[in-house]
Order: structure tokens, then sequence, then C-alpha cells
């Protein structure tokens, strides 16, 4: 998030409330264009803004807070191939839909689209049974969730062994319940990270940074950290950092409570070093499983976590959490 006390409000579910911009979709998901073919798309945390017409319910060139993940799909429907696009959101009070794109191939001739609205019986949370239901029928999944419940929703679409495409914030990853599915390889950072800016609604306070209003009136607030969490094999993967720095004692010092060194920067890992190393979360996103493993993380070092190895002290003061890997030979 942007600041520790935007990222401490979305924790306790008080706002989340952020609408990913359309181009924040469309330079992560171009990357996947192939994996998309006749396959049937879940947004499971989305609100797709459209009426009983078909068309956006808020009635305003600037889409209201209709989803840019279901404008990419509804755009791009035919020219991914796509199967079928299901999205459901989640309503407070009352009752929620689904909201259905479906593929009218007749042949070889690409129809247009039917597009189908149905009520659900719940709230469209991503946990009912209604929502697990759809989860089970789709190939897909693809959304930005609230990041307040991500303890809850990433574990349930690994667990599910679906293939997605999630938006979140890499502190997202050292959390114990899902730490370890990053350990395992079960899922990994995609293309793009950092510092993207989201719409918010109009209830939401002004701040004094990484917060605009654009001349439609629209809120905006950017958040830092975000990135993309995705199972879906893609390049960059597999692309080893070029490392060029050389192990020194003075450089590189060794934790006082853990038989580790410590390493500032991700692009300075040494080359030379096979021992296990302490690295800033930076590093996640350039992470390559044929390069490095990840054994654990120093954080706290609390007995309950046994990934959370110990606290990362240097000369008595603790350093911020640090990834533990060691290099592959």
């Amino acid at each position: 998030m942007a600041t520790n006390s935007n990222l401490q409000m979305s924790r306790s579910g008080k706002q989340d409330e952020f609408y990913t911009q359309k181009s924040t979709v469309e330079e992560e998901l171009w990357h996947y264009k192939k994996y998309f073919e006749n396959k049937i798309v879940f947004c499971n945390a989305d609100d797709p803004a459209i009426g009983e017409d078909g068309t956006n319910k808020y009635g305003d060139d600037r889409g209201g807070f209709a989803s840019s993940f279901f404008q990419y799909f509804q755009l791009n429907f035919n020219h991914l191939g796509l199967k079928k696009l299901i999205t459901t959101h989640y309503v407070s009070s009352g009752s929620s839909y689904k909201f259905e794109i479906v593929k009218t191939d007749k042949g070889n001739q690409i129809g247009i689209p039917d597009y189908i609205k149905t009520p659900l019986k719940g709230n469209g949370d991503f946990r009912s049974p209604e929502c697990l239901d759809l989860l089970k029928e789709c190939d897909i999944v693809v959304t930005n969730p609230p990041f307040s419940l991500m303890k809850e929703y990433l574990p349930l679409i690994i667990n599910s062994g679906k293939q997605f495409i999630v938006l979140g914030n890499i502190n997202h990853v050292t959390f114990k319940e899902i730490f370890h599915y990053f350990k395992d390889n079960q899922f990994w950072l995609g293309y793009n990270s950092g510092h993207f800016w989201f719409k918010v609604p109009e209830y939401y306070e002004e701040k004094g940074t990484d917060f605009k209003i654009d001349e439609a009136g629209q809120k905006w607030r950017r958040m830092g950290n975000i990135c993309w969490f995705t199972n879906m094999d893609i390049e960059r993967r597999h692309q080893k950092l070029e490392l060029y720095k050389h192990y020194s004692p003075d450089e590189y010092p060794t934790y006082e409570t853990f038989d580790a060194i410590d390493c500032k920067e991700y692009k300075e890992i040494p080359d030379d070093y096979f021992g296990i190393i302490g690295v800033p979360i930076t590093y996640l996103p350039y992470h390559c499983a044929e390069q490095f493993e990840i054994l654990g993380k120093f954080d706290g070092g609390t007995e309950s976590n046994e990934l959370d190895l110990a606290k990362p002290l240097i000369n008595g003061k603790a350093k911020y959490k640090r990834i533990a890997i060691r290099r592959k030979q």
C-alpha cells in the first residue's frame, strides 16, 4: 500500500474498494493470451456493473466502478477465443448476481456472444456455496480480490487446482497462511509490480500524498508494492538474475541469530556465495526456482511458524523482514 496506515485499513476490512485501472489489467494480461483460448474465465471478486439490458448500469462514459477486468474480457472475448466469462461480486446486504458472456460459435463462424444475467441466492461472497460451484466450473480465475481477505482468498484459489492471475500486494507473500505456497513453487509473481493508481469511492477520505482527484471528480489512490500472483507458466519465472558481486564479510554481515548473511538489495546477491542469504522482499518478483531455493523467512522468529527462521539482527538492530534463499549449485 502507499502507507502503512492504508495497508492496516485494508487488512481490517475498512477500506477494500480499490478499482483497478484498465491499463493495469491490459499491461499484465496480454502476456497470457495463449492460455485463454476456449477457456472459462471466472472473476469472482468483481463488479461488471451491468444492468438488465446488458449495458453499463451507471450510464456514464467513465464506466462508473465497472470492473476493468470485465471490460477487458468483454472487449477481447472473441480475440482471446474465450468459451465463457463469469463474473460475480459481493453485496454487503441482500443478494448479488452472476453475469456471463457465452461463446456462440457455429462451425467456423464467430457470432455475437450471449449475455446472461442471473440472480444469486446469496451475497456473492467468493466463499459462498454458489461461488464455490462456479469456481469448480471455470478454468482460470482472474480478479482483484479484497486485500483484507487475501489470507483466505489465495489459499482457496490455489487449493482449487485452477489457474489464476490475481492482483495483490507483495507483502501478502510473507503471510503465514500464504508463504509456504510460494516457497513450494505453487505460485509466483507475474510481470508487473510497483506503484499503481486505483479508483476509490467518493466517501474515501482525501490524503496528503498518493491521492488525487481527476477533472471528472473521480478520486484516486496510489498503492505501493502491488504485484500479480499467478500459477501459469510464464517466461519471466525462468529468467535467472545476473549476479556480479563478490562476497566479503564486511559487506555481507552475518545475522546474530542465524547462520546467514544479509544482502541489502536483490541486485547485490553475491555470485560466489552458496550459503543462506537474507534478501529483501523486493527480491520476490525476480525469484527463479531454477537458480535459488527459498528456505523460509527472517521476520520475528516466532516458534508458531517453522518457516520464520529468526529475527534478522545485526549489531543488535533488527532488519526489515527478509526472505531466506540459497543458491542452487
